[in-house]
């Protein structure tokens, strides 16, 4: 049987009025009614490291989405149609390479997609469930992993996002898969590399989660500024 055909996923960036960002977290553009849209889950962005009481834990005027599309010509559809809010943010095209686990919203994918070099520049994305009872542990493990991605060199933009009340999305993008793999197995230069082996660990003792998966997929363009920043995907 032939393989499905992962298509295209983007995940954008993008500043709107705090009113238009509920309804999205609400109701995210549906593939129903987009054409050569699959899935698409909107978040509203948080910063890495901040304290858990604080706006920077929400912030409302500041809008991710992850969607997957059939193709690149129904994202330019979607841009210049009914997503026009987001064509004045920041995105970036994405080939799916490899997941770990997997959530319901994104099915068919297979574990592995084609081939990479370790040199090459690499965008990560987890997209996680949360079980409520375990919001006070996740925050106790993976605060100290958000400051160890937001500080490590490697990455060129790291952030989290939540809808609320129970997902929980990172992401960041990388100068090579060889920087994100160093720092997921603990060789990074800063102070205390092994902090996401420690989580990763504890997760595998008494799981955060009722779903959770984490995607590599290769950066093939982007588009707009996010932050005044053009050029936050590494050349390859």
């Amino acid at each position: 049987m032939p393989r499905a055909d992962p298509g295209v996923f983007t995940f954008h960036l993008v500043e709107l009025p705090a009113a238009t960002t509920t309804r999205l977290l609400l109701r995210p553009p549906d593939p129903r009614t987009v054409d050569g849209l699959r899935y698409a889950e909107c978040l509203a962005l948080m910063r890495l490291g901040a304290p858990v009481i604080s706006p920077n834990r929400l912030q409302l005027r500041r809008l991710a989405m992850f969607a997957r599309w059939d193709s690149e010509a129904a994202i330019d559809a979607f841009l210049e149609a009914g997503g026009r809010r987001f064509a004045g943010g920041w995105h970036v095209r994405m080939e799916y390479l490899r997941r770990w686990s997997q959530v319901a919203a994104i099915p068919g994918l297979p574990a592995r997609a084609g081939e990479w070099d370790e040199d090459e520049p690499v965008v990560a994305i987890t997209l996680a469930r949360m079980r409520l009872p375990e919001v006070p542990r996740f925050l106790h493990w993976g605060r100290p992993v958000e400051r160890l991605v937001r500080d490590d060199p490697g990455a060129t933009l790291a952030g989290a996002a939540i809808r609320p009340p129970n997902t929980i999305s990172t992401f960041s993008v990388w100068r090579s898969v060889r920087a994100m793999t160093d720092m997921v197995h603990g060789h990074s230069d800063l102070p205390d590399p092994a902090r996401h082996l420690a989580a990763m660990e504890e997760r595998r003792r008494r799981d955060f989660h009722h779903e959770f998966a984490t995607y590599r997929l290769r950066p093939l363009a982007e588009h707009g500024t996010w932050e005044g920043r053009s050029g936050i995907i590494p050349s390859a």
